[in-house]
């Protein structure tokens, strides 16, 4: 996988941060929906890396070459997610209807007496981990972020929700391993993103839509040196205000001996990828890596 992500400006997130978080404090959301239609025209417009990255994905999942309502619906999708993030994250998810599958199965594995991990992507909202709040009020999650690369992101999290900003680990800290450690030994969940690779970050290649491309180990290094499940998140917008979040078990935690730890990252890697790739297909107007993905 291309990390040129990481390198980049982040002219998406700036922009549509700033201007949807005011159109949502000041207008509310059904305004704030009609105006995210101008406003994804006038991006769809301006942005030719972005239309180029939409083609060059939805012509790997779509079953007609992709035309120019499809790139806008692409982006259109993403400003959508943005939008409910602000509410999501400030409390509001009421203005939501959210359907959820799989929850049952996440408490299964945290009633076992161990946190677990819980493996989200650039696919749909991650935000929508926020309703986890309306189902188990004394469940606690922590979020791996990249705090350098997200300073707007940062800067909204503090804005809207200051303790939710406080659950934020930092990666790259001296103390992330422990504080991630630390949380799993209370049996927190520890919610982190799998799909982008972060600059001379470890990763491996694995099959993607027709290509290889990398994902990093971490995520699953983690997991099998901790022995704690891997739960894949995805929460997928489905238009309006209608969200479906799906959790699904990747692993139940690795129990192997040392010397078959670096196989098992690896096959649980790819296997990720594999889950990936199958929800990508299920909803490829919420894939939103806006960059060339297959890119070494």
């Amino acid at each position: 996988m291309s990390t040129a992500w990481f390198a980049q400006r982040e002219r998406s997130s700036t922009f549509w941060l700033k201007v949807i978080i005011w159109i949502a404090r000041h207008l509310g959301r059904r305004v704030a929906r009609g105006l995210l239609y101008p406003i994804t025209g006038y991006f769809v417009i301006s942005s030719p890396a972005t239309r180029k990255a939409s083609r060059n994905f939805l012509q790997r999942v779509l079953d007609h070459p992709p035309g120019w309502q499809d790139v806008y619906r692409h982006h259109h999708c993403f400003a959508s997610v943005i939008l409910d993030r602000v509410f999501l994250l400030a409390g509001r998810e009421s203005l939501l209807d959210i359907q959820v599958e799989g929850y049952e199965m996440a408490l299964e594995q945290l009633a076992k007496g161990r946190g677990a991990i819980l493996l989200g992507s650039h696919l749909g909202s991650f935000e929508a981990l926020r309703v986890l709040g309306m189902y188990d009020a004394g469940l606690s999650l922590k979020v791996l972020m990249i705090v350098e690369h997200n300073q707007m992101i940062t800067r909204m999290l503090n804005l809207l929700n200051p303790e939710v900003a406080r659950t934020v680990i930092p990666v790259g800290q001296p103390d992330t391993f422990l504080r991630v450690k630390e949380a799993l030994d209370q049996g927190e969940l520890v919610g982190m993103l799998g799909d982008r690779v972060v600059d001379r970050e470890k990763q491996l290649r694995c099959d993607f839509l027709g290509e290889t491309a990398g994902f990093p180990t971490g995520p699953m290094q983690l997991a099998v040196a901790l022995k704690v499940p891997v739960i894949m998140f995805y929460g997928i917008y489905e238009g309006g205000n209608r969200y479906r979040v799906y959790f699904e078990l990747l692993t139940p935690g690795f129990q192997g001996p040392r010397e078959e730890r670096q196989a098992a990252i690896q096959e649980l890697v790819c296997r990720y990828a594999r889950h990936l790739e199958a929800k990508a297909r299920m909803a490829p107007y919420n894939w939103f890596n806006f960059y060339d993905y297959w890119r070494p």
